[in-house]
C-alpha cells in the first residue's frame, strides 16, 4: 500500500511540474534541526524551464535551480522522512499531501477543467533586466509624465513607477491572446489619474503591437483629464480620450472589451466591476485600494480577539474584500486570479485581481453567503449582483 501511494504521489507531482505551477510549499518538518521550510516556484533561465528551492535554515535563505527531473526527485526526497506536508498551487489545480507517521502519503487533488486553464505563471528570472520599456530608449509620454529624462534615463526618484509600469504591461502581454486584431478593441481605465499606465497601455497594444484599440480614461479631477487629452493630442493617440465623470454613473459605451480599475478608492473598484461585467468585458484589471467598507462590519465572535488589533482588522478586511471579489466574479464566469503586482516593499495595497471571461459560472453562491455571514459583511459587489446579503441569509 505504501508503495502504491508513493508511486501515485509521484506521478501526481510529474503531472505538476511544468509551466502552469504557481507554487509549492513544503512544511511540518520531522526534525526541529536543518531546514523548516521549502518554497519552489518556475522560473526561466536562458529561455529554459527551472525550478527554484528555497530552504529556510533558521534565519538563513539558501537556493538552487533544479532541472523538472532534479525537481521531482528533490520533492520526493524531502517527504520520504524529513516533512511531512506540501502544498502546490498551479493554474492547472491544486494538490494538498499529507504523509502519516508511518510514511504514507495521503494525496488530494483538484484539477481545473480544461477550458479554466489560463496563463502559464512562469517569468524570465531577472525579469528586470528584460523590461518592456528599455531604459536608454527616450519615450515621449514617459519624458512628459516625469518618470525619464529627454535622454531616455530613468530618474532615480521615479524608478518604482518605472518598475510598476513595466509589470503592468507584463500582465498586458499575457492577455493578448483574449484581444482581437479584426476589429476595434473598446477599453476603459476607470480612475486613471494622471494616466501612466494608460498611455503605455495605448503605445504598446497600438503602437507596438499594432491592435485595433480605443481607450476611454475616466477621473473625477478635471484639471487630470484636461491635461491627458492635451498629451494624448500631442502624440497623436486619436484613440484614446478622457472624461470627468464617476465611474458608478458612466454610460459613454454601448459595449466593452477591457475593463482597467487601478486604485479605484473603496467601493468604486466594485462599481467597476460590475459595470465591468454587465458589459461582458472580456478581462477585468483591477488593483483595488482603500477597502474601508467591511472593516467597519467585521464581527465574529471567533475572530474578535484578532479584529481588536486596528491593523490586524484592517489587513484583514482587504484581504477579504479582495478574495470575496474574486470569488463572485468566478460566480459571473470569470476564470479569476489574484496577483502581486509589485514588491511590497513599494506599497501594501500590491494586489491585481485578473478576470478573464470563460463559458461557465463557478457554483459558490452558497459559499460566499455563508462567508459573508460569518463575517457579519455586506458588500457593495455583492448587493449590485444579488441584493442585500442580510436580505439572503435571514439578518446578520
Amino acid at each position: 500500500m505504501e508503495h502504491k501511494e508513493k508511486e501515485k504521489q509521484k506521478e501526481i507531482l510529474t503531472e505538476f511540474l511544468n509551466e502552469h505551477l504557481i507554487r509549492v510549499i513544503v512544511s511540518n518538518p520531522v526534525s526541529k534541526q536543518g531546514i523548516s521550510k521549502v518554497k519552489v516556484r518556475p522560473i526561466l533561465l536562458k529561455s529554459e524551464l527551472v525550478f527554484q528551492a528555497e530552504e529556510q535554515v533558521e534565519s538563513q535563505v539558501h537556493h538552487k535551480n533544479l532541472s523538472t527531473k532534479e525537481c521531482l526527485n528533490y520533492l520526493t526526497e524531502l517527504l520520504d522522512g524529513t516533512f511531512s506536508q506540501l502544498e502546490l498551487e498551479s493554474n492547472l489545480g491544486q494538490v494538498r499531501i499529507l504523509v502519516s507517521k508511518k510514511g504514507v502519503p495521503g494525496i488530494k487533488v483538484k484539477r481545473l477543467k480544461q477550458d479554466k486553464i489560463v496563463f502559464p505563471m512562469v517569468k524570465e528570472h531577472n525579469r528586470q533586466k528584460s523590461y518592456i520599456l528599455k531604459e536608454g530608449n527616450p519615450i515621449p509620454y514617459l519624458i512628459d509624465l516625469g518618470v525619464m529624462t529627454p535622454e531616455g534615463k530613468i530618474i532615480k526618484s521615479r524608478y518604482d513607477k518605472f518598475r510598476q509600469i513595466n509589470r503592468f504591461l507584463e500582465f498586458i502581454e499575457d492577455i493578448l491572446p483574449k484581444l482581437n486584431k479584426d476589429k476595434e478593441n473598446v477599453i476603459l481605465d476607470f480612475g486613471c489619474g494622471k494616466s501612466y499606465l494608460t498611455f503605455a497601455m495605448y503605445d504598446y497594444l497600438h503602437v507596438q503591437k499594432g491592435y485595433p484599440i480605443r481607450i476611454v480614461g475616466l477621473d473625477l479631477k478635471q484639471t487630470v483629464i484636461d491635461d491627458c487629452n492635451w498629451l494624448s493630442k500631442k502624440y497623436g493617440y486619436d484613440k484614446l480620450s478622457f472624461y470627468h465623470g464617476d465611474i458608478a454613473s458612466y454610460e459613454g459605451v454601448d459595449r466593452v472589451d477591457m475593463v482597467v480599475t487601478l486604485h479605484a478608492c473603496d467601493t468604486a473598484t466594485d462599481y467597476a466591476l460590475y459595470k465591468a461585467v454587465r458589459w461582458g468585458a472580456s478581462v477585468i484589471l483591477s488593483v483595488p485600494c482603500c477597502q474601508h467598507e467591511l472593516n467597519k462590519q467585521l464581527e465574529s465572535d471567533l475572530m474578535n480577539p484578532m479584529f481588536q488589533y486596528g491593523l490586524i482588522k484592517e489587513r484583514m478586511a482587504a484581504l477579504y474584500t479582495d478574495g470575496l471579489r474574486a470569488e463572485i466574479l468566478e460566480n459571473q464566469g470569470y476564470r479569476t486570479q489574484v496577483l502581486e503586482f509589485i514588491d511590497m516593499e513599494h506599497t501594501p495595497k500590491n494586489l491585481l485581481i485578473r478576470a478573464v471571461k470563460q463559458d461557465r459560472p463557478k457554483e459558490n453562491r452558497k459559499q460566499i453567503d455563508e462567508i459573508l455571514a460569518f463575517l457579519h459583511g455586506d458588500l457593495t459587489l455583492y448587493g449590485l449582483f444579488y441584493g442585500k446579503q442580510s436580505d439572503q441569509v435571514g439578518g446578520l
